[in-house]
């Protein structure tokens, strides 16, 4: 590598590792709003921390916020199928899925207040009306609401450059209005300089023809326009390329020159996109509506880090194990974790997902699910539903002699398998699927005992876990105390530690106080699992240690 190429690398790493605080001239914070507009689900998390990535790649201090419109405190108990994974932040937050997006692409760690909700907004309001803050005024959304939006914005963003705001659903929703309107509200009193309206919309291809239309994108610049926001960049979401004709179009009918309609076409992995966007001059532009220095992105490490996850060869197979893989996104930061640590493995493995609702129902048999399956992931979760099958393929994978890697409610199972088939605990299982087991090896947390509410107490965020010299764990982190994010409210029962090691299973982690089981592995096999969740705090370039080193015992 040339000199020169070498440094630009180095400080790109350094740009995306390194906290960064507020540049010198700058007086106030800049706000750049991205809406969404003909469809949901189009990818304006990724452009949200697409954006955030190239911003904090020119040099200035970034955050991202995403606001959900719905009436949900929080997504603490919402299914996975209804929105995806639970993110949890560094802090507990549980958060939209968005906001490991965010993280990862950002290399940054964020906060609970980074996710903004209507019932989170709506349960202040309320709460300042009862203890008489407003002072007998008639509580309204405007100006109440939408005043309580703008100052979750402004908290959570004053300390930085530049913040990213996604407004979540599409254009159009009825219960994303009042945020809409904040926003508008916000670029009024922040004035031109200060707030940029960037719109994410799609152009669909006519099957018939291969046309792009952009009819659709055209109604969603108008219904935003209806609510008194004029964008300042479009960003047309397609399977290819925009076309000249249709940028042509997009850009006369925004009321925008052509030089702020941009492409964002599929691509093979979302970490391209930055540097698609890059290409076409979308951070230069968009630092010019806001009135900063327009800067060229540090992005050598970034394009280092794409080029060879592109050019990885195909390895072996893993098997997903769990109960929502009919929703991908239920399990989203173990996926891109796996991408990331595969870069480090030097092989990027196929994925073999296994429903175990199938092999609870019979549909499926354990041993063919995990057929030409090279080891495995058992999956996190909750609750009874699919807890036998999950237990039945733990056994297949064991007695096959398959390298398997057990995460949080997976550990969990992992350990009811041993303790039925080779402790010898008939009936053994957790407290969380059958209350009334005789053997209890997984137990409720001591702390957990009287808990009220359901959303928002597991023991969640950043943990401190002490690694056990010799272990599996010891090997990936290579260190005696991590700190790892939880989401759980059970664990593995000390008081059945003694007959579970005469098993063979062993103890590779604790928590800080010496009390809970933080992960377990079997003697002399690849089983081994862990309480925590690695793949919240993995990042491009710094991948999971966890991940790393289970992809790299599917080669042994």
């Amino acid at each position: 590598m040339l000199e020169a190429e070498r440094l630009l690398n180095c400080t790109a790493v350094r740009l995306l590792l390194t906290p960064r605080r507020k540049t010198g001239g700058l007086k106030l914070t800049k706000y750049v709003f991205v809406t969404g507009g003909v469809l949901s689900s189009l990818g304006k998390g990724i452009v949200t921390a697409s954006t955030a990535l190239l911003f904090k790649s020119m040099g200035y201090s970034v955050t991202a916020v995403k606001i959900d419109p719905y009436v949900n405190v929080d997504a603490s108990t919402m299914n996975p199928y209804a929105h995806g994974e639970v993110f949890v932040t560094e802090d507990g937050g549980e958060t939209d899925l968005d906001l490991g997006h965010y993280e990862r692409f950002l290399h940054q760690n964020l906060t609970k207040n980074n996710n903004i909700t209507t019932g989170k907004v709506y349960l202040s309001v309320i709460e300042k009306e009862r203890r008489g803050e407003y002072l007998g005024q008639t509580v309204q959304i405007i100006p109440h609401v939408t005043d309580e939006i703008k100052s979750m914005i402004r908290e959570v963003s004053k300390d930085f450059d530049v913040a990213i705001v996604e407004i979540g659903g599409t254009v159009g929703d009825i219960e994303g209005l009042p945020f809409l309107e904040a926003a508008r509200q916000m670029w009024v009193e922040e004035g031109r300089r200060g707030v940029a309206f960037v719109h994410v919309a799609l152009v669909p291809v006519l099957s018939t023809t291969g046309e792009q239309k952009t009819k659709p994108l055209q109604h969603s610049v108008q219904e935003l326009r209806r609510i008194g926001i004029q964008p300042d960049v479009v960003i047309a979401r397609s399977t290819k390329p925009l076309e000249p004709e249709a940028r042509r179009k997009v850009a006369l009918y925004s009321s925008l020159p052509e030089e702020a309609v941009f492409s964002d076409p599929d691509v093979g992995f979302v970490y391209e996109v930055p540097l698609v966007l890059n290409d076409q001059g979308y951070p230069s532009y968009l630092a010019r509506v806001l009135g900063l220095e327009a800067r060229r992105p540090e992005l050598g490490a970034w394009k280092e880090f794409v080029e060879k996850l592109k050019g990885l060869p195909e390895g072996p197979t893993i098997a997903m194990v769990g109960k929502y893989t009919k929703l991908k996104d239920s399990y989203i930061s173990i996926i891109e974790a796996l991408k990331h640590s595969a870069v480090k493995a030097g092989f990027r493995p196929k994925l073999k997902w296994i429903e175990v609702t199938d092999v609870e129902r019979e549909k499926l048999r354990a041993e063919e699910a995990v057929e030409g399956a090279d080891g495995a992931i058992v999956l996190p979760g909750f609750g009874e539903r699919g807890a036998e099958g999950k237990i039945r393929v733990i056994k297949a994978l064991r007695e096959q002699g398959k390298p398997a890697l057990g995460i949080c409610y997976g550990m969990q199972m992992m350990v009811v398998e041993v303790a039925r088939h080779l402790a010898g605990l008939e009936g053994a299982h957790s407290e969380e699927v059958d209350p009334s087991t005789p053997h209890p090896v997984v137990a409720l947390l001591e702390e957990q005992k009287g808990v009220e509410y359901v959303g928002g107490t597991l023991r969640l965020g950043a943990k401190t876990v002490r690694i056990v010299r010799g272990t599996k764990l010891w090997e990936a982190y290579g260190r005696e105390v991590v700190r790892e994010r939880h989401r759980h409210r059970y664990d593995v029962n000390p008081k059945y530690l003694d007959v579970l090691e005469k098993a063979g299973l062993r103890v590779s982690a604790w928590d800080e106080e010496g009390r809970v089981p933080e992960g377990v592995e079997l003697k002399g096999q690849e089983f081994w699992g862990v309480q925590y969740h690695p793949e919240y705090k993995s990042r491009p370039l710094e991948p999971a240690p966890v991940y790393t080193r289970f992809l790299r015992s599917l080669r042994r």
